[in-house]
């Protein structure tokens, strides 16, 4: 299975992981490993957005504000 196939079925962690190798290999890397981690980027990018719009909003929750 490749690495982009897997990117779904990592957590936070793993995936905040594998992007700072693909960064990392994007500017430093042969010439292959640069291709690999272009093509991993968009991936990893999408999933972070995704996974960031679907985590509830931070806040104050079932408190009311007071005027006092």
């Amino acid at each position: 299975m490749a690495i982009i196939d897997i990117i779904p079925q990592l957590d936070d962690k793993e995936l905040a992981n594998l992007r700072a190798n693909a960064v990392r290999l994007a500017d430093s890397g042969a010439p292959k490993q640069k291709a690999d981690a272009a093509e991993l980027l968009p991936a990893i990018e999408a999933e972070l957005a995704d996974r960031l719009a679907k985590r509830p909003a931070k806040g104050r929750r079932g408190k009311k504000d007071s005027l006092h």
